[in-house]
C-alpha cells in the first residue's frame, strides 16, 4: 500500500522527538551502584538551573547545570546525605537554586507583601470613597458671588462670537 504521506510521519517523528523528556544527563555522570544513581536523580530534580531558571538540572543541558549534577554525585560519594547535598548546595547557592523553596519568614513576606499592598489600597479606596459619599455639599453662593457668575455667562457668548478671545471689547 506505501506511505501516502512521508513529510507528515517526519514532522510527527519530529514533534515526538520535541515533546518526550529530555534528560541532559551525560553517560559519564552517571554513578555504577544504581541506588546511588537514583538518589543523584532525585535530588538532580529538586535543583533549579541558574541559566535556565525553570528546569532542573536534570533536564538541563548548560553547563552549570552539569557542574552541579557532577557536584551532587561527588558529595554522594563523599557520603552525604540527600539533607546534606542540598544544604551545602543553599549555602553555596542560595535558596534559588531549590525548585521548591524552603518556608520561612523571608519567603512569606516575599509571597504575602503584594498582597498585604492590595489590601491596603483596598482599604485606602474604600476610605476615600466613604469619605466623599458622606461629605456635605458645598455651600451656596452669595448673592455677589451669583451676581458675578450671570456676567461671567453673559460675557461668554460674546467671546465665541468675536474669536479674539477678549469677550467682545
Amino acid at each position: 500500500m506505501g506511505m501516502r504521506f512521508p513529510h507528515l510521519s517526519a514532522l510527527l517523528l519530529g514533534l515526538s522527538l520535541l515533546v518526550s523528556p529530555a534528560f541532559a544527563v551525560q553517560p559519564d555522570e552517571v554513578l555504577p551502584d544504581p541506588a546511588m544513581e537514583q538518589r543523584a536523580r532525585d535530588l538532580s530534580r529538586e535543583l533549579r538551573c541558574m541559566v535556565c531558571q525553570n528546569q532542573s538540572i536534570d533536564d538541563s543541558d548548560a553547563p552549570l547545570a552539569r557542574d552541579l549534577r557532577i557536584l551532587v554525585r561527588e558529595r554522594l560519594k563523599a557520603g552525604d546525605s540527600n539533607g546534606q547535598v542540598l544544604d551545602y548546595l543553599v549555602a553555596r547557592y542560595g535558596e534559588f537554586v531549590l525548585m521548591r523553596p524552603v518556608f520561612s519568614w523571608r519567603n512569606a513576606l516575599l509571597w504575602g507583601f503584594p498582597v498585604l499592598v492590595l489590601v491596603l489600597g483596598a482599604a485606602l479606596a474604600a476610605s476615600v470613597m466613604r469619605r466623599r459619599a458622606t461629605a456635605s455639599p458645598p455651600a451656596p453662593l452669595s448673592a455677589a458671588e451669583e451676581a458675578r457668575m450671570a456676567q461671567l455667562l453673559a460675557d461668554a457668548p460674546q467671546a465665541g462670537r468675536n474669536g479674539d478671545g477678549q469677550g467682545g471689547k
